[in-house]
């Protein structure tokens, strides 16, 4: 523990990287309001919480439709688009980056979505118990006058993510078996990241892993229901969709950004995976002339 204290010793609460959102604690600006509504890569991790009402999210091109005690969670790199306001909406939004995180006592293997499910629905005690910490965070984070122990804010946010990694994990394999494949899938992960346009085949990959390939494949699919090299594509597309989308990048540049050598072929492939051809996901150009 001494030594966990000496990792924040002397740090202030506003160079704690963690905000905290609610309808006592809104965003205030409307022009503020209107450039959070834009689509943007985020670079810390994201939860939303509906203690009652509805509203719909925007993630990595997908719809997440929350309602009360709903959660949604974020990561850094995603695509975001937010939903403009809703009436009769009572929530929590929390950020916190990689650097806080690395604070807390312990790991969340939930907030690499290993199991390829970015929502989680809290049973009642479940969410009261949720609902009560993100109430304290907000106290703490927004309305004491006085700044509190970092300490207290990390114990509590470990507190709130010791709960939303159980739920994610509730009702799963049994843990025993989860854990012991689930940290070879979240170094798979890693490393699709890392080496993602490099491209690297499935047997470097499983090399880098110290796993066969066969057990990769197992792991793999067990974990995400896919294969490596599927979901090395699907994630592969994904990238292809957010850079076509949200920057200037053509679809030549962006095939030899992504480590393709033939643009062609490239094409080809995001037509298969996505069912749509690249150029339908760039930016629409204004024709009017207005």
């Amino acid at each position: 523990m001494q030594e966990q204290k000496g990792k924040y010793e002397g740090l202030q609460n506003d160079e704690l990287g963690i905000k905290i959102r609610s309808n006592d604690n809104p965003y205030l600006s409307v022009d503020t309001q209107k450039k959070l509504l834009q689509p943007r890569k985020l670079s810390s991790y994201f939860i939303v919480l509906i203690e009652s009402g509805s509203i719909t999210y925007n993630v990595d091109l997908q719809d997440f439709t929350l309602t009360d005690g709903h959660l949604l969670f974020a990561m850094p790199n995603q695509i975001f688009t937010p939903p403009a306001k809703t009436d009769n909406l009572k929530y929590f939004k929390l950020l916190f980056d990689e650097n806080t995180l690395a604070l807390l006592p312990q790991q969340f293997p939930f907030l690499v979505n290993p199991l390829n499910a970015q929502t989680i629905v809290l049973d009642s005690p479940a969410k009261e118990r949720v609902i009560k910490v993100f109430g304290i965070l907000n106290q703490i984070l927004h309305l004491d006058k006085y700044e509190t122990d970092t300490e207290i804010i990390l114990a509590y946010l470990n507190s709130l993510l010791s709960e939303l990694n159980s739920a994610y994990f509730k009702n799963k394999e049994p843990l025993n078996i989860l854990n012991t494949n689930l940290s070879k899938f979240i170094e798979f992960k890693l490393v699709v990241e890392t080496y993602l346009t490099e491209q690297p085949s499935i047997n470097v990959i499983a090399e880098k892993l110290a796993l066969s390939t066969n057990s990769l494949y197992r792991i793999v699919k067990e974990c995400s229901g896919t294969s490596p090299k599927d979901y090395f594509i699907n994630r592969l597309m994904a990238e292809a969709q957010r850079k076509l989308r949200y920057s200037n990048t053509s679809i030549k540049e962006l095939a030899y950004e992504l480590g393709f050598n033939d643009p062609d072929y490239f094409s080809k492939l995001f037509k298969k995976s996505t069912g749509k051809s690249a150029s339908e996901f760039l930016p629409k150009q204004d024709l009017s002339g207005k």
